[in-house]
């Protein structure tokens, strides 16, 4: 019956109604109703696994979908019993690549979804940045179908870079599916990787260009994308933040 995760489902539809969140989704006849499979969409926000998350259970079905996720959120004292009871997949950084697949493949040959984040971080241009290759070799190992998706609108409420703004209200938040691709064991996990994030850039730029919602007079268009007239960063100013990052949390676990 997975108590906790119902539970915490609910507390989250709770939020939504209170905040006027309006959530579209479309696609869902893409999404299996039994078996494993992986949901692979681009990452522009901290609160992206709740709304796809979401999405999926407006599938027929109503399936549960078991998030990788930084090690650090199940060490957290508050959200790591949380994390476990809900059977996501910790991902440790500094750690080896395998441990984390090895569990994914694990819960896909059990017949559940797996969410991923083929990017492994949030990209601040709201352009998908190159994915890592994880993802589908994960779905190669376990025989199972990738679902591209596109979350679109969560970074208005939560990301990288910008103070938080939970209360906001009204806000719309859309997530849309495309139809699955099967990896076969010998494909080059790298050229398959790059089919999949352009499909799921395919599917966030229609989702950027229909977004019902645009900037006030006056308001800083940091939420969309530059080649949208926005004033976010471009990719390639995006990718250079992402690798600084990345050498920041290498310097600090090794304490230099």
């Amino acid at each position: 019956m997975e108590p906790v995760y119902r539970g915490v489902i609910g507390t989250l539809l709770t939020v939504f109604r209170a905040q006027n969140w309006d959530i579209t989704v479309t696609g869902t006849e893409h999404v299996p109703r039994t078996g494993g499979a992986v949901i692979a969409t681009n990452h522009v926000g901290y609160l992206d696994f709740t709304f796809v998350g979401y999405a999926v259970r407006q599938a027929p079905g109503k399936r549960l979908v078991r998030f990788a996720a930084k090690k650090e959120t199940f060490d957290h004292p508050v959200s790591g019993p949380l994390m476990r009871a809900m059977k996501h997949i910790p991902v440790d950084r500094a750690g080896a690549a395998a441990t984390t697949i090895d569990h994914a493949v694990g819960l896909l040959k059990a017949g559940e979804l797996v969410g991923m984040f083929p990017e492994s971080t949030i990209s601040q241009s709201f352009v998908p940045l190159p994915g890592k290759t994880g993802t589908v070799r994960m779905a190669q190992e376990a025989g199972v179908p990738i679902v591209p998706g596109a979350v679109w609108g969560s970074q208005r409420l939560y990301t990288k870079g910008r103070p938080r703004e939970l209360t906001r209200r009204n806000v719309a938040i859309t997530v849309d599916f495309g139809p699955p691709m099967m990896p076969r064991p010998d494909d080059d996990p790298a050229e398959v990787t790059a089919d999949l994030m352009d499909r799921i850039g395919a599917l966030v730029d229609t989702a950027a260009r229909r977004y019902p919602q645009a900037p006030g007079p006056g308001e800083d268009p940091w939420w969309v994308p530059a080649h949208l007239g926005g004033s976010a960063p471009t990719p390639e100013e995006a990718q250079q933040r992402a690798r600084a990052d990345a050498e920041r949390r290498r310097r600090q676990r090794e304490g230099t």
